[in-house]
């Protein structure tokens, strides 16, 4: 089996508070490209969408562009850029740093199948 997608033809587009995603789904692989506005945070933009006080949403990803600092529940925090490859479990908040907008890829596949969807 061999299967294809383009980023450029997202199966899914979902739109929230200053970002969007774009999800491809294929056998084996849900993929999320996230577009994170300026003045983006988590607990501001999707906190109320999600129905929890932090996201609850499991990552392994990839930095593509610009910058986003991440805290964790139990008090870990530290900030991601560009080149930077993540794993970030459930139970934190993030916000972009900056004036530039952040771009992550997600291969753990949460994102791709319930971020940002009504809970």
């Amino acid at each position: 089996m061999m299967e294809v997608k383009a980023l450029e033809k997202p199966d899914e587009r979902r739109d929230f508070p200053r970002g969007h995603l774009e999800a491809v789904h294929m056998t084996g692989l849900d993929f999320a490209v996230a577009t994170f506005e300026p003045g983006w945070r988590w607990s501001e933009s999707l906190a109320s969408l999600a129905g929890t006080d932090t996201c609850q949403i499991h990552h392994n990803g990839y930095v593509v562009q610009g910058r986003m600092h991440i805290t964790m529940d139990e008090g870990g925090e530290g900030e991601l850029g560009p080149g930077d490859v993540f794993v970030v479990s459930p139970g934190h908040d993030a916000w972009v740093v900056g004036d530039e907008q952040c771009v992550v890829y997600d291969f753990a596949g949460a994102m791709a199948k319930d971020y940002a969807k009504v809970q």
